[in-house]
């Protein structure tokens, strides 16, 4: 009677059946492959190795130059005169939000634009009309954090409008009163 053997990461031992063991390859249960190791086998199994990188037909160009075949996320340009209604609708006190929701552009792009037309760009501080309100507040006991919370402004943006201001800030920590 022949020994049968067990292989066991490449390597040949020849075993005695009658103990209970059976012939096993255990090379893919133990194996541990890195991940560049398991890139290349993806791509292998997806074909990517099997075509041509270059596109069969020739490429699409007409009067303003080579044209994009597939684009990640939707392009909208604006025309002139749209941009001219996005700078006035800014002037008169639109978000850049709002204008990117509008126009259905994203917020830089609208700023871009904006730029573009040498613009100056708002910042998203505290406004003036709300200064007073935010004093009486932080003198009532709010803290920066709450009173930004409630005009939708950072906390910081509000200790810098009050700095600005020449309001004392209470310093930092618990308040008094206030029982853990």
């Amino acid at each position: 009677m022949a020994i049968p053997t067990i292989v066991f990461q490449g390597r040949k031992k020849p075993r005695d059946l009658s103990r209970g063991f059976s012939m096993v390859d255990l090379r893919r249960e133990f194996e541990n492959p890195g991940s560049a190791l398991k890139t290349v086998a993806l791509r292998r199994s997806r074909g990517v190795y099997k075509r041509d990188r270059r596109p069969s037909e020739p490429t699409v160009v007409d009067s303003r130059g080579r044209m994009v075949r597939a684009v990640g996320m939707a392009q909208t340009f604006l025309s002139p005169t749209q941009v001219g209604e996005l700078v006035a609708l800014y002037q008169a006190g639109a978000t850049l939000v709002e204008l990117g929701k509008r126009f259905s552009v994203h917020r830089r792009t609208v700023a871009a634009h904006l730029i573009r037309r040498s613009v100056p760009i708002r910042g998203r501080g505290l406004e003036e009309s709300r200064l007073a309100e935010a004093v009486e507040l932080c003198a009532g006991g709010l803290t920066l954090m709450e009173v930004g919370l409630r005009f939708g402004v950072s906390q910081q943006a509000v200790r810098q409008a009050l700095d600005a201001e020449g309001v004392t800030i209470r310093p930092g920590g618990r308040r008094a009163g206030v029982s853990a």
